[in-house]
């Protein structure tokens, strides 16, 4: 007879998986609070830019607090994912999209407005969408996961961004942070390029050992 241990022994008797002692966590719901914080930011989008294409100082500012809170909500929602177990498939994919969109539109419409210059957002797009496709091409051999350099570059973007965003003669402030978010976003562009190809490198021999192509 065979034991819990998968052991043959004579007489042995089969002990049964406990149900009650090994619990499954439940699936969070997709109407949970992180989600809707994440389709939040997503429909602040359109009035964020709705208020930066309007003329006058006080548009700015309430730009600038639209931009702010959608960020803030940011921050918010993953927390409450990880804390409280809401972790979703929508939200894995709607958060990152909500994310690339506020400071997508951000960066095009002050491009748009000759407030900031087209080079870097091409830059900073390029590697955005560049890096999203990658994750895609090489995840049937694993998950780049977030780097410290990748959070980093996050906060400098809505730095930079905000302070593109608040009117005032604040030029020398705006050009540094926007600098340093241009350059930790590329350096940590390179980073997940090397991750990738040595993810896809691995992957690649170990089916070559399996006999796979």
């Amino acid at each position: 007879m065979t034991t819990a241990a998968g052991d043959e022994s004579i007489g042995a008797p089969v002990v049964p998986e406990d149900p009650i002692a090994t619990p499954v966590a439940p699936q969070a719901g997709v109407l949970n609070v992180a989600n809707l914080l994440t389709v939040v930011r997503l429909a602040l989008v359109p009035f964020f830019l709705w208020l930066l294409f309007t003329d006058g100082t006080w548009w700015r500012v309430a730009a600038l607090v639209v931009f702010a809170l959608a960020s803030v909500t940011d921050r918010i929602d993953g927390e409450l994912a990880r804390r409280r177990n809401l972790v979703t498939d929508f939200g894995k994919i709607a958060d990152p999209i909500a994310d690339k969109a506020l400071t997508g539109s951000a960066l095009v419409g002050l491009s748009l407005l000759g407030d900031l210059w087209w080079w870097v957002t091409i830059v900073i797009l390029v590697r955005e969408i560049g890096i999203t496709l990658l994750r895609f091409v090489v995840i049937r051999y694993g998950v780049i996961a977030a780097s410290r350099g990748g959070k980093l570059k996050t906060m400098l973007q809505v730095i930079a961004i905000g302070f593109y965003v608040m009117p005032g003669p604040i030029d020398l402030l705006r050009w540094t942070t926007m600098g340093a978010a241009v350059l930790v976003t590329v350096v940590t562009g390179l980073d997940y390029v090397l991750k990738a190809w040595r993810l896809w490198a691995d992957g690649r021999a170990g089916r070559a050992a399996d006999g796979r192509r």
